[in-house]
């Protein structure tokens, strides 16, 4: 009766580490949680207490595709998380202009190891309009859905569908 008293602790602990070692290992390379707030990726999410669902293995930009929202680390302050539209990816042609300031010089190519982000709200956002193409390096991985509020909960889809050629 002893022994089984003295076992119980030390299993305890060791399912304990067991969990925590799980723990640890999906937060850190399978998903991630986290707030969003302010108004650049508006009407996609709330100005301020959603939380989303990220997918950390698309970091770095595996299986990013032209139209995914993604989590990346801000060039000029890499402290600092924001998310964003993709717009261009490698070898793609983007415009780089404001809403109704296209010129002739306004179009450049996406080059190799970078993406090109904008928020859905572009009269705010501050983009690759602002600091240039991302570097895939910085990406950190996609956003899948809104988990919270709860009321509010929704996937979210890259918003591109195909086009009907007549």
């Amino acid at each position: 009766m002893r022994n089984h008293f003295v076992g119980h602790p030390f299993r305890l602990a060791l399912a304990t580490a067991k969990l925590l070692c799980v723990s640890h290992l999906t937060f850190t390379h399978l998903i991630q949680v986290s707030a969003t707030e302010g108004p650049s990726m508006l009407p996609s999410f709330a100005l301020m207490g959603e939380w989303a669902l990220i997918d950390k293995t698309a970091r770095r930009g595996r299986r990013v595709t032209v139209g995914d929202v993604i989590s990346y680390k801000l060039p000029f302050d890499p402290s600092w998380r924001g998310i964003k539209r993709v717009i261009g990816m490698p070898g793609d042609y983007v415009s780089i202009s404001s809403p109704g300031e296209l010129g002739e010089d306004d179009v450049i190519q996406v080059p190799e190891g970078h993406c090109w982000i904008a928020g859905d709200n572009l009269t705010v956002s501050r983009d690759s309009r602002l600091f240039g193409p991302l570097p895939l390096a910085l990406v950190e991985g996609k956003v899948l859905a809104v988990l919270l509020p709860w009321k509010d909960k929704r996937w979210i889809g890259n918003g591109l569908s195909p086009v009907d050629n007549p």
